[in-house]
């Protein structure tokens, strides 16, 4: 369905679930045309029912790099304008260093940071068509501190952190403004997997409206909540204690 109006239309990839169906909804509730990114479309089907003209979905997986050309295509089809993109597609995955699966770094790198590679191939060119468009990645709180099993996950965030920050000194003379979000603990299914405490864990709903703020403020980067940032801060001014209270134990 091409563009209709002056709506401000959006890209939010990883749309079908947890953090991104609640920006998807958000962000249709505030009068957007919205393009919906995953693999499978049936997580948006109540979406669908209720913005038949507002929402356009566009399958997408990140890690397949035979996808990015027809993605473009087909989001060139869909608009001629992106006001905003939110590059939200991840996964995490933890090493146990007693039995390594080696192979699990690649897999979280081609979602967490080739996806947002092959994401911004798709999207960049109507980014730089759009007077203002706005450019927006998810991170982690995780690249704040070290934490166990965490070595394929922290790094790719750590790696999407950084290219977010270089895009923006690079995007700037385009009038691409550059945000990256770096959430805590979310309740999603992805998060429900996970066998250790998740401090100040928040619902996706609350998570979209904190996220949307920071989007409408423009900021560099935003990281939520304050209190697990305060306690990560502890990582960088006491190294030491925090590798006596994080370090796994010795397996007797």
């Amino acid at each position: 369905m091409p563009a209709v109006g002056n709506a401000p239309f959006a890209w939010i990839t990883g749309a079908s679930s947890g953090l991104g169906l609640s920006l998807t909804q958000a962000y249709l509730e505030r009068g957007y045309h919205v393009v919906a990114s995953a693999r499978r479309e049936k997580e948006l089907a109540g979406l669908s029912r209720l913005y038949p003209d507002a929402l356009h979905f566009m399958p997408f997986d990140v890690t397949k790099e035979e996808e990015v050309e027809p993605a473009k295509a087909l989001l060139e089809k869909i608009t001629k304008r992106l006001d905003l993109v939110i590059l939200n597609a991840g996964t995490c995955e933890y090493l146990d260093m007693d039995k390594p699966d080696w192979s699990l770094f690649d897999r979280v790198n081609q979602v967490n940071y080739m996806g947002m590679v092959r994401s911004l191939r798709v999207c960049l060119d109507l980014l730089k068509q759009t007077p203002d468009a706005h450019l927006v990645g998810v991170s982690s709180q995780a690249v704040q501190a070290p934490f166990i099993r965490s070595e394929a996950y922290g790094a790719s965030k750590a790696a999407s952190r950084y290219l977010l920050a270089s895009l923006r000194l690079d995007l700037a003379p385009d009038d691409i403004d550059v945000t990256c979000i770096m959430p805590g603990f979310i309740d999603t299914p992805l998060t429900k997997r996970n066998d250790f405490p998740m401090p100040f864990l928040m619902s996706p709903d609350q998570a979209a409206a904190r996220i949307q703020k920071a989007i409408d403020k423009r900021v560099y980067e935003y990281a939520f909540p304050k209190r697990l940032s305060a306690a990560l801060a502890l990582s960088k001014l006491f190294p030491k204690l925090w590798f006596k209270q994080n370090a796994r134990e010795t397996s007797e």
